[in-house]
């Protein structure tokens, strides 16, 4: 039974995607960042860092936090997502990168910059809009060549690159009229069974 240490932001979600899209059992611990509860002694002790998603899993006696290793080692343990070997695998491994080092933090400073900031910046939301732009066009070229971001089949690169996506045309209120491929890969995403449970949850 895993314990999934997650909140309602799309990091959270992506681990609750997983979760579900890879049928193992857990249990969630949600961890209200507004509250501070990821800086409290039990939760640095899962993660150093004090950020969600994290895990523990008992049946291991294993820790992992940051979304991509703990993707990683999820599907791993389910034998599902992400192939054991080969160029695919890699393909996979590239996009999860993607949205680790890409997607992930622009869109969350521009979220940070346009909606919580007390003082606007106009050059940072500029900067991080422009980003976030240049990221969308990425995954609409890229899902313009293929149904999933991996290739040919649904991957563990399409369950963690979803969710800051569809957070740039909700939360973040970005158009999408640019990228029709992009936007046809979310909205069949978004009616994935596993996909509808787990963003559905709340505390």
């Amino acid at each position: 039974m895993i314990d999934a240490y997650v909140w309602t932001t799309p990091n959270g979600y992506k681990l609750l995607i997983a979760l579900e899209e890879l049928a193992l059992p857990y249990r969630t611990h949600w961890i209200d960042i507004t509250k501070g509860d990821q800086r409290t002694p039990a939760f640095i002790k899962v993660n150093p860092n004090s950020k969600i998603p994290a895990i523990f899993d008992p049946d291991t006696n294993i820790r992992v936090f940051e979304s991509g290793a703990v993707l990683t080692y999820l599907a791993e343990k389910a034998g599902k997502l992400l192939p054991a070997s080969g160029p695919t695998r890699y393909e996979v491994l590239a996009w999860m990168y993607f949205n680790v080092g890409g997607t992930g933090p622009m869109f969350g400073q521009l979220g940070f910059f346009s909606k919580f900031a007390k003082e606007k910046v106009p050059m940072a939301i500029e900067r991080y809009t422009t980003e976030a732009q240049r990221l969308l066009k990425v995954l609409d070229d890229r899902l313009g060549e293929a149904p999933y971001l991996a290739g040919s089949d649904f991957s563990l690169a399409d369950v963690i690159n979803y969710t800051w996506a569809n957070a740039g045309r909700t939360f973040l209120g970005l158009d999408m009229a640019p990228y029709p491929h992009l936007v046809r890969w979310l909205d069949e995403l978004g009616t994935r069974p596993a996909f509808v449970k787990a963003l559905a949850m709340k505390p």
